[in-house]
């Protein structure tokens, strides 16, 4: 089968090296400040200069404000806008009317009655995210990026009528299972290449992406 990556949370020149040249479909830039992979729209705009045109540049944001997209869409040239709050099918449809983008919803999932709430955003969204939703006693939780994952046989057997990726503490070791169980057309990871969160490994990134590709070999 067919599997791609997206490589997210990039915020250096190396890592963003590492991606490309380990053939990633996709790099993530986080606008979320509360992020330790956060970067500011002038940061992005340098990481962005790296990317070839065959490679999607998404932008990660959480409940944003109008003010925040225009200003970032000023300056990065982004393909995707990643919406990872709780925007409703509403605001979906809104950005995509505003910005001319297309949009993924990320789904958190924790157990199969999460999946309900795709079905609101299938016919306003691009695409989809399938990611783990933090458990209730995380402290310091983020809306992704949390290195944890969920039980993926939740997915197992769904088909959706538009793109879909699957995230939630996805890593070399266990991107093969994950692919198995989902049938995931693209998977996606960020905590899964860090050495610390907001610090990525390129040797980290670079083995993921040989993982990905050995699926496709199977």
């Amino acid at each position: 089968m067919s599997v791609t990556a997206k490589i997210c949370g990039i915020n250096d020149p190396a890592a963003m090296h590492a991606a490309i040249s380990g053939g990633a479909s996709h790099v993530g830039l986080v606008f979320y400040p509360p992020s330790p992979r956060s970067v500011h729209p002038g940061e992005a705009m340098g990481l962005a200069s790296i990317v070839p045109g065959h490679v999607h540049k998404v932008g990660l944001f959480v409940d944003p404000e109008n003010d925040q997209i225009d200003k970032t869409l000023f300056v990065v040239k982004l393909d995707i806008l990643q919406l990872h709050g709780s925007e409703t099918p509403e605001r979906v449809a809104d950005l995509k009317m505003r910005t001319g983008k297309k949009v993924m919803k990320v789904i958190k999932i924790s157990d199969p009655g999460d999946l309900v709430a795709a079905e609101s955003y299938i016919q306003v969204a691009d695409a989809l995210m399938f990611d783990a939703k933090p458990p209730k006693d995380m402290k310091d939780a983020l809306p992704g990026g949390n290195a944890v994952s969920f039980d993926w046989r939740i997915l197992s057997g769904h088909k959706w009528p538009l793109p879909w990726m699957l995230a939630g503490g996805l890593t070399a070791e266990n991107v093969a299972e994950a692919v198995e169980l989902t049938a995931a057309p693209i998977v996606d990871t960020s905590s899964g290449v860090d050495d610390v969160p907001g610090r990525k490994n390129p040797e980290k990134i670079a083995k993921f992406l040989r993982a990905v590709s050995e699926i496709q070999r199977r």
